[in-house]
């Protein structure tokens, strides 16, 4: 099909240094999980539903706590967080129907993720969000994932997403790979597209030994050329951590607003990464009004 940039501008494997040659993309083919039995077992990954026509893809690590892209909740035209109460989300969400739906009530973001930059390592190693539900989603009906450590280079991953094109129902696609790993950044051969933002990266190698998937990195950007894909994230412990630790002490939580005057001016998040806090974040809408946010050099 020629060059085909579908999502954002490449991510240079420049940008990984250290990661070596990126071996041949092994992409399998995406199956669409739209039958209740297909869903079995995913159910805690969803739809972020973003005003009336934004999204992306978000995974439950508790009941009430939603894990995806940092960029998923900032409004460029505000130049600012949106308003939590503009967000949704839809688990399992298929066809306009969801195992279960909920407001959010507040959000955080890596205080060291800039969204009002240029993409590069850091935005895209911090581009981590944590979403807390109005009230929690029962585990019997969509039970949370584990968050874990990324696998070495070569290693099996799996991914589960929405995406441009196929946004009625999550895709999942069994096998992709590690292509690298440096510095806190993941590289990935995973077909992924304006929608992705926010899905989780799953290493399923402990299914063998009777355990589950565990979330190992979320999608922040990819590309696809010559029709090989890229997908780029983020390891997650750490920051993870900081953020169920920051919900629960208020630091940096952007929470609903009373009024319609935005949302809490006291919780304005500062944003403390380490390129300069300057120009417009560079967002890219997919399908015209629709479609998730993305990050664009």
């Amino acid at each position: 099909m020629g060059v085909k940039r579908i999502i954002f501008g490449v991510v240079a494997l420049a940008l990984l240094g250290g990661m070596g040659e990126a071996q041949e993309a092994r992409n399998s083919a995406l199956d669409r999980l739209s039958q209740r039995a297909d869903l079995f077992g995913w159910e805690a990954v969803g739809k972020v539903t973003i005003g009336a026509d934004g999204y992306c893809t978000g995974v439950l690590i508790a009941p009430d706590l939603v894990l995806t892209a940092g960029h998923c909740i900032y409004d460029r035209r505000a130049k600012g967080p949106r308003d939590p109460a503009t967000l949704g989300f839809a688990a399992a969400q298929t066809d306009g129907a969801e195992v279960a739906a909920r407001p959010v009530a507040a959000m955080v973001a890596d205080p060291d993720y800039n969204p009002f930059v240029p993409l590069s390592v850091d935005t895209v190693r911090h581009d981590v969000a944590l979403l807390q539900l109005s009230a929690p989603i029962p585990t019997s009906i969509a039970a949370p994932f584990r968050v874990g450590d990324v696998p070495a280079a070569g290693a099996e991953v799996s991914v589960v997403s929405y995406a441009q094109g196929r946004a009625d129902a999550l895709s999942w696609q069994k096998a992709c790979s590690v292509f690298g790993r440096a510095k806190g950044l993941i590289g990935f051969d995973c077909d992924v597209d304006h929608g992705s933002s926010g899905a989780p990266v799953f290493d399923r190698s402990g299914l063998a030994a009777g355990g589950r998937a565990q979330i190992v990195s979320l999608v922040s950007s990819g590309s696809r050329k010559n029709g090989v894909s890229r997908a780029y994230g983020m390891e997650l412990p750490a920051i993870v951590a900081q953020l169920k630790s920051a919900l629960r002490s208020g630091r940096g939580v952007i929470r609903a607003a009373s009024t319609s005057a935005g949302p809490s001016a006291s919780a304005a998040p500062q944003i403390r990464g380490t390129l300069p806090a300057q120009g417009q974040p560079r967002i890219l809408s997919g399908g015209g009004a629709t479609g998730a946010k993305f990050l664009r050099p």
